[in-house]
């Protein structure tokens, strides 16, 4: 059964077209929206902590990514109206949103053209202005996009998971030997951070993400204004110091943009801070609170 099959996520017709989706959890709504590569799976594991506090997790596939078709749906605009359509279809009238890293564009564009549909906005490590693709190592090539690489990953998975601790937060942070040797420690003794990054491991695997995954690319690198002043929503920007995949300096631009934004700064943390850090769990308190 695949990790999709095992959400029951389904296609729902949205005025915007059909979106791949599940709702886990009662309570107060929260949007979950996933980074780049990822999809309904990655945002599955994003909001464990909502679900555990009592919230409704609203997840999705966005365009490209699984389930999702990106059909003509690839603006930062059209992919952030098409979560108000999610809304629409759902009959949810306000939610809070949750964003990580390439999923912060059409949040924040969610917050700026459809304010009302927003109770607060929480947004981890987010893109927040033009960014370049990095140059992706070989290794990374050969580990997430071919299927001998896959068969490596879910290999360490069940079989090595410090190790894939290990490398998951090197790769995802500046961490030195010695902050990276005790990070792994502190991780993989943390049952719920343990199974954050091995679960992880498996929604980065490029098959049925591609198309979003480039897409993705095109249009970060091609942002001009987010216009971030617009944003009206109670607004969280939590980051890692020593994040090396959306540097530190995005949530400070947004910051210094978002008007009354609190701007939370786990020291050291890297990319998935938000999950993993010693003081992960006072950031989730206080992104709780911003929610609504």
């Amino acid at each position: 059964m695949s990790d999709t099959e095992a959400l029951n996520s389904t296609l729902i017709e949205t005025a915007l077209g059909p979106v791949e989706h599940a709702v886990l959890g009662d309570g107060p709504p929260v949007l979950v929206v996933h980074g780049s590569p990822g999809g309904i799976d990655a945002a599955e594991i994003m909001a464990r902590f909502l679900v555990a506090a009592g919230r409704k997790a609203i997840l999705l596939s966005r365009p490209g990514y699984l389930g999702s078709e990106l059909g003509d749906r690839t603006t930062i605009d059209q992919q952030a109206d098409l979560l108000a359509a999610l809304l629409d279809a759902l009959a949810i009238e306000r939610a809070g949103v949750l964003a990580w890293s390439g999923g912060g564009p059409s949040s924040y564009r969610l917050a700026v053209r459809h304010p009302q549909r927003v109770s607060g906005l929480v947004v981890c490590a987010g893109v927040s202005h033009a960014i370049e693709e990095p140059q992706e190592p070989l290794s990374d090539k050969l580990m997430f996009s071919t299927r001998p690489g896959a068969w490596l990953l879910r290999l360490l998975q069940q079989h090595a998971p410090e190790r894939l601790i290990s490398a998951t937060l090197g790769s995802e942070g500046d961490l030195t030997k010695e902050e990276l040797s005790a990070r792994t420690a502190e991780v993989f003794a943390d049952p719920v951070k343990r199974a954050f990054v091995v679960d992880l491991g498996g929604t980065v695997i490029h098959r049925d993400r591609q198309a979003g995954l480039d897409n993705d690319w095109a249009q970060f690198g091609a942002i001009a204004d987010l216009e971030l002043e617009r944003v009206s929503v109670p607004t969280l920007l939590v980051q890692g110091s020593a994040d090396s995949d959306v540097v530190p300096e995005h949530s400070a631009f947004a910051a210094a943009k978002v008007p009354g934004a609190e701007l939370l700064t786990l020291d050291r943390g890297t990319h998935l801070a938000f999950w993993t850090h010693p003081e992960s769990d006072a950031a989730q308190a206080r992104a709780l609170a911003v929610l609504g």
